[in-house]
């Protein structure tokens, strides 16, 4: 077992090193505080994830839990996959406090506090949701532009709002309000993406006026204003020439922020260089992708990247490269990723050759060979009072839906599940496709009398054979912290929740200031 301190973490935050710093707990339990750059890694979706989230096996690897015990099963588990620079933080969570070093709140905790950052440097110009109600109901010449996620536009948005997410502003606002004259008003859920997509427009050069929606969707609901829901209204095609204009003016905000350009053949020798992570994105829009991308991209749109790029590219320290066969999307994108300290790169062309359809398959280690059972010969068992189904999908997954008297637990927990699970001779463990319910049901096994067995295809193969299936909270075994539910996901979360939230993201450039790791800049 290797150890690491804090003190040395903080050093090669501070020198610039290559290092991953994972969060072994639940979301919810994470987002209660932790260090900048800590990465949110359950410990019971480790294997899930992993090779995607660190792709080179060389890095150095940090992983601590608050006292939970999850260090060592961790260390053991990323050892067997083959990583050979993996420490446990000693001491935990409660050493990196002790040290007197700074812990934050919530989630994407750096991607926040770098919009509000920018919003320091830059005086970003926002309205008031008051302000913004009144200019709408006034026929002013205005156009809103909600730069979510299209799921999350179409739970809830603005009156009048357009789904633009963050990465296409620049190309489509011109489309969108030609005339100078017109005001734009770009409102997120809170502040952070409304923030930049502003800040975006104006760096890019757009003549018009533009302002955040103060607060996002928050602040529209804390001032007591009915929002929309269900609405669909989403960006236009622009042509050849403003593509161009935004491909002009988005160049120009990346060489401002030190971005880097390089060829496909220049991009092979980055992957050649195994002295350093490299992660590859592509930042269109999912359709885009689907239809044809570069072998070894993966898909995530720009705006989010750069909202959650703790989610993406944990690796502090690693290069980023972006492909965009139209442009824009990726400089703009990268212009904020080299702001925020990454080695940040556009890749030139790479869409002429042959590409690839579909979705990208992240890669995953092989999951022991558990014994399994059919979905048939499941489904022929209901009613059967000896046999328990133990669903060990993400709780927000099961509570979607599940196998009918499937009861939810966090493969982390197991163990407080056992008690409950004495009554039945025969165990069958599930979970989103089988694959980290295999993994579930040889840890179970040595706890129970019972025999276990894994849910061959998991929940996706029950599914496809169109058998029972409901939705719910459901029997729990085990606490669900596995889940951060956001103040900002929806209007029915307390009034307190949204306020709070929005006093932290107003203190979080105090708190940068405090950790002096962040190494950000503002252009």
């Amino acid at each position: 077992m290797k150890f690491t301190t804090p003190e040395a973490i903080r050093l090669a935050l501070l020198s610039q090193r290559e290092i991953a710093l994972f969060d072994l707990r639940g979301e919810a339990a994470f987002a209660t505080g932790h260090p900048l750059f800590a990465a949110n890694l359950p410990l019971g979706h480790l294997e899930q994830r992993i090779l995607l989230l660190v792709p080179r096996k060389e890095t150095p690897v940090v992983v601590y839990d608050d006292g939970e015990g999850y260090a060592v099963p961790a260390f053991d588990r990323l050892t067997a996959i083959g990583y050979t620079d993996v420490s446990v933080m000693k001491g935990g969570l409660s050493a990196w406090k002790g040290a007197g070093y700074e812990l934050f709140e919530d989630v994407n905790s750096a991607s926040k506090a770098f919009g509000e950052l920018v919003e320091a440097r830059r005086h970003t110009p926002s309205v008031s949701p008051q302000d913004a109600r009144a200019l709408i109901e006034s026929d002013a010449d205005l156009v809103v532009l909600d730069v979510r996620r299209f799921d999350e536009y179409q739970r809830m948005s603005i009156p009048h709002g357009i789904s633009v997410p963050g990465a296409e502003l620049v190309m489509r606002a011109r489309t969108i309000a030609p005339d100078p004259a017109t005001t734009i008003i770009v409102n997120c859920a809170g502040r952070t993406r409304g923030l930049i997509g502003t800040q975006s427009l104006i760096n890019a050069g757009l003549p018009n006026r533009v302002m955040a929606l103060r607060n996002g969707t928050i602040g529209w609901t804390l001032a007591g204003q009915e929002l929309n829901h269900g609405h669909t209204e989403s960006f236009p095609d622009v042509d050849e020439k403003e593509r161009e204009d935004a491909r002009t003016a988005a160049q120009a905000v990346s060489y401002r922020a030190g971005v880097k350009r390089l060829s496909p053949q220049q991009l092979d020798a980055l992957k050649d260089d195994r002295s350093r992570t490299l992660y590859l994105f592509d930042v269109r829009t999912a359709e885009e992708y689907r239809k044809g991308h570069i072998e070894g991209f993966v898909n995530i749109a720009g705006g989010q990247l750069v909202q959650e790029t703790d989610m993406y590219a944990p690796v502090r320290g690693a290069r980023i490269v972006l492909a965009d066969d139209i442009g824009p999307r990726a400089d703009m994108s990268a212009s904020w990723l080299a702001q925020m300290g990454w080695d940040a790169y556009v890749l030139e062309g790479g869409f002429d050759g042959e590409l690839a359809t579909g979705e990208h398959e992240a890669p995953r280690p092989p999951a022991p060979k558990a014994p399994t059972i059919t979905a048939t010969e499941l489904h022929d068992m209901a009613g059967d009072a000896a046999c328990g189904v133990v669903d060990v999908s993400l709780s927000t997954c099961y509570s979607e839906g599940h196998i009918p008297d499937a009861m939810f637990a966090m493969r982390s927990r197991l163990a407080d599940a056992v008690a409950a699970l004495d009554t039945f001779g025969r165990i069958v463990v599930t979970s989103e496709d089988g694959y980290t319910a295999r993994f579930a049901a040889i840890e179970l096994q040595p706890l129970v009398n019972a025999e276990v067995l894994a849910l061959d295809g998991g929940n996706r193969v029950w599914r496809s054979e169109g058998l029972a299936w409901v939705a719910g909270a459901g029997q729990r075994l085990t606490a669900a912290d596995d889940r951060y539910r956001r103040p900002y996901e929806g209007t029915d979360n307390p009034v307190e929740a949204m306020q709070a939230y929005l006093d932290w993201e107003f203190g979080l450039v105090a708190q940068l200031e405090r950790d002096g790791t962040h190494g950000f800049f503002v252009i």
